[in-house]
């Protein structure tokens, strides 16, 4: 199996090596840059397997950064910042990010997000799956194209993934835990399925999230109940 290669955007000197070592001993491939700019020359040159991307950066900060990445692919990004408050938080999930940690951080748990976001990471297997359909909502998978009710939908990638989980398990009602193991891992919080269901239904039928047939099943989970 080759080794992964990340790509590590900080405008810290001390932060970049310290993540290149860390990931280097953990048998990751790193490539660094100082800004968003170089950040995005970097990715074009050499497409990597995830980003860790810091939020504080002149001229081009991390949200830009992040936001011009999302234009050009859905590689995984996990973002670095040493602002740990909910709605920092929940603006990088919303922006696009797979994943988000304050500084300091620790070491071990670095790694092990970073792990983590590698191994739900699609190794090639969708391209092959037929695509999805029901009376409301198709999903191509081979694309990562999905249209609900006749209108095409953009996705984040953990959006995708988790909207995907739901389709093949149809009429199932899938735990929190479930959830998590399927589409995050386990080195996250709860609190996120309930954030990204939020965020699907939202994104499926701006007009009337409730229509979207995710449905709450109190206590246990969700399910997802396909159109006739």
């Amino acid at each position: 199996m080759n080794e992964p290669r990340i790509l590590v955007i900080d405008d810290d000197a001390d932060i970049r090596g310290l993540v290149a070592e860390l990931l280097g001993r953990a048998g990751m491939i790193v490539d660094q840059a100082p800004d968003g700019r170089a950040g995005l020359r970097a990715l074009h040159e050499s497409p990597p397997d995830l980003v860790v991307l810091d939020v504080a950066m002149p001229d081009l900060d991390g949200w830009e950064t992040l936001e011009r990445i999302r234009d050009l692919t859905e590689v995984p990004v996990l973002m670095l910042t040493a602002r740990g408050a909910e709605p920092d938080r929940v603006r990088g999930l919303k922006a696009g990010a797979d994943d988000y940690v304050v500084k300091p951080f620790g070491r071990q748990e670095l790694v092990a997000r970073i792990q983590a976001l590698l191994r739900r990471t699609p190794a090639g297997g969708e391209a092959d799956q037929e695509p999805y359909s029901d009376g409301l909502l198709r999903i191509d998978f081979a694309q990562h194209g999905v249209t609900f009710a006749g209108r095409e939908v953009t996705l984040t990638p953990l959006e995708f993934k988790l909207l995907s989980t739901f389709a093949r398990h149809p009429r199932q009602v899938l735990s929190r835990d479930e959830l998590l193991e399927l589409v995050w891992g386990k080195d996250v919080s709860a609190d996120q399925v309930k954030l990204y269901v939020g965020y699907l239904r939202r994104k499926l039928d701006p007009e009337d999230p409730a229509r979207v047939p995710i449905e709450t099943v109190r206590g246990f989970g969700y399910r997802y109940k396909p159109a006739d």
